[in-house]
């Protein structure tokens, strides 16, 4: 399980007051707005603590100032680099509900416990998410819709999903 989300990453820099143009990588990207702390993670490994001031949006950028922060040439050098927040912090869940960082890498194993492969991606579609597995036999990617009738048990702690190999699907 991990212990950190990334929630965007700094694209450019934003006027002359430090302020920077965040590409969010969260499902809901108006959380900025009451976020109040995220660790931004430089090029050279560095991982600083920064106070968000304020954030407010424009186009599908998410344009936030730092406390930390008051003038472009002390922001310009986190172009492309990510920011994240504490678990605790992240959006809360419904039962049966997980964070994608949790199921990454996960063995997927039919019902009868035989391991298929390994989870290596989430795609979101419009009508429901799609698991990309990477086959343990073969390396070849498959593509597993997560519906109640492909998907019958998702065990984090276990380290596994448990599908029904439908009719067509390897």
């Amino acid at each position: 399980m991990t212990d950190r989300f990334q929630v965007g990453v700094i694209a450019s820099t934003h006027g002359l007051q430090g302020e920077v143009n965040v590409f969010p990588t969260t499902e809901d990207p108006s959380r900025f707005k009451k976020l109040k702390q995220v660790v931004l993670h430089t090029q050279r490994g560095e991982e600083l603590l920064l106070d968000v001031v304020s954030a407010r949006f424009f186009k599908k950028f998410v344009i936030v100032k730092f406390k930390q922060f008051n003038n472009i040439n002390e922001v310009e050098k986190f172009r492309g680099c990510e920011l994240t927040i504490d678990r605790k912090d992240a959006i809360k869940l419904q039962p049966g509900e997980y964070y994608c960082a949790d199921l990454i890498g996960l063995s997927i194993v039919d019902e009868d416990g035989s391991e298929l492969g390994t989870l290596t991606e989430i795609l979101q579609t419009g009508a429901n998410d799609v698991y990309e597995m990477t086959r343990k036999d073969s390396g070849e990617k498959v593509y597993i819709p997560a519906i109640r009738d492909c998907i019958k048990e998702i065990d984090p702690e276990g380290g596994r999903i448990v599908i029904h190999v439908m009719d067509g699907l390897l």
